[in-house]
């Protein structure tokens, strides 16, 4: 019922948006007295903004042509490696990149955007790695018969991906979590490490990620703390037949869009006058900039109901990892097989979702690990998005980052050097 709802709500805002766009261009048509005189721009571009604002949106494409690393552009190339029902493995390069260059796995999250938002990520990170990205499916897109994914199964991707970006190289990988992805990251890792598995990453960064969200719990964290898990199963919908995974049972992005868009409405609110003064203003690049973050920002996908449900139990109401509880195919995972992954935790200090404390827990937990294979970067007046995209991210934290992965690169001249 929740997910046909909306899908009736979403036919309606679509032919609005459609009929604002039409009105826009009419009245701002010098061709007809409101554009002639100059008095229908302010209700054009109204109307514009409203438009803007219920457009259906897609999955968006990354969209990186080209790089430039120390005054030289390069071109990109872009390709999908690996192919799996819930997730591809996409991996970027350039030409300029040198042979060596260190592999970096970046796990985008799960949790209601697309792998795109992390953009800003791939294209800094991009100048001297060569990255790879999950880029994880919408469930409503996946049909019934291909069957569940849970946490555990995001697990094992990770490390199927992991092999790949190691076996390409012929030595061990990087990895990068950003956000929610930090848990089964660092699961991955110990599970890797247990086994001394060949490709376990050589460093394993956690951005703002939830460790241990019993350290400066959020609303967020407040929020899946604050019912019981039963009453999370009531935000759980079923796909409808209109889609290639009907049936399927769901946590819809649309529900996770609004959750977040509420947490910060009034901020929403402004940016959409803001908007609206920018195209008054003719301040056509500002305009643009906040169009394209609300493009990437409204683009949301579903997540499986099992990989959901899971999540909120296990990581925000039993805090299994950081109690030593959290289970993997039946097996406990022990953070004490971590013995030589170097861990930077990067936390942001005005970060909303993920309190100060939850993503540097990981190194208190991680007790066979050398206390010089851990690092903890503050990321000063840096909210949860600025920690992973824009100027901050591009000039203060993205220079720590490549700084702990060429410190813990282990290339085949250095593994020479050691014999």
């Amino acid at each position: 019922m929740l997910y046909n709802a909306y899908e009736f709500q979403r036919s309606l805002l679509n032919a609005a948006s459609a009929w604002a766009s039409i009105g826009a261009e009419l009245l701002s048509d010098r061709r007809y007295p409101p554009g002639f005189f100059g008095w229908g721009e302010t209700p054009a571009n109204a109307l514009e903004v409203f438009a803007h604002a219920t457009q259906p949106r897609g999955k968006p494409l990354f969209g990186i042509r080209t790089v430039e690393v120390d005054g030289a552009v390069h071109p990109v190339t872009e390709a999908t490696v690996i192919h799996k029902t819930f997730g591809d493995l996409k991996r970027f390069s350039h030409s300029g990149l040198p042979v060596d260059a260190p592999r970096l796995l970046i796990v985008a999250p799960m949790s209601g955007h697309y792998a795109t938002l992390l953009r800003g990520t791939v294209e800094r990170m991009l100048e001297r790695h060569v990255v790879y990205i999950t880029d994880w499916a919408d469930a409503k897109l996946v049909p019934l018969a291909a069957g569940r994914f849970d946490l555990d199964d995001y697990i094992d991707y990770l490390i199927e991906f992991l092999e790949h970006v190691g076996g390409e190289s012929g030595r061990r990988p990087h990895m990068m979590a950003v956000c929610q992805p930090s848990v089964p990251a660092f699961a991955a890792t110990a599970v890797m490490g247990a086994s001394r598995h060949r490709f376990r990453p050589a460093s394993l960064t956690m951005m703002g990620g939830p460790v241990d969200t019993r350290e400066s719990p959020t609303a967020v964290n407040d929020h899946a703390v604050a019912r019981p898990h039963v009453w999370f199963k009531h935000v759980i919908a079923t796909v409808p037949a209109s889609y290639p995974g009907a049936g399927r049972r769901v946590y819809p992005g649309f529900v996770q869009l609004a959750s977040f868009m509420s947490m910060n409405l009034d901020s929403h609110i402004m940016s959409h006058w803001g908007l609206f003064r920018h195209l008054m203003e003719g301040a056509d690049e500002s305009a643009e900039a906040t169009k394209a973050f609300y493009d990437e920002y409204r683009a949301v996908c579903d997540m499986t109901a099992e990989f959901y449900l899971q999540t909120v139990d296990v990581v925000f109401q039993r805090h299994a990892l950081p109690k030593g509880e959290f289970v993997h195919r039946g097996k406990r995972v022990d953070l004490g097989d971590i013995t030589d992954t170097a861990v930077l935790a990067i936390e942001g200090e005005r970060d909303d979702i993920s309190g100060i404390g939850q993503t540097r827990a990981a190194l208190k937990l991680t007790p066979n690990l050398p206390k010089a294979m851990k690092k903890y970067h503050l990321a000063r007046e840096a909210g949860h998005y600025g920690i992973f995209n824009g100027t901050k991210w591009r000039q203060a934290i993205a220079p720590v980052v490549e700084d702990w992965i060429v410190a813990h690169d282990v290339t085949e001249a250095k593994l020479k050097a050691v014999s």
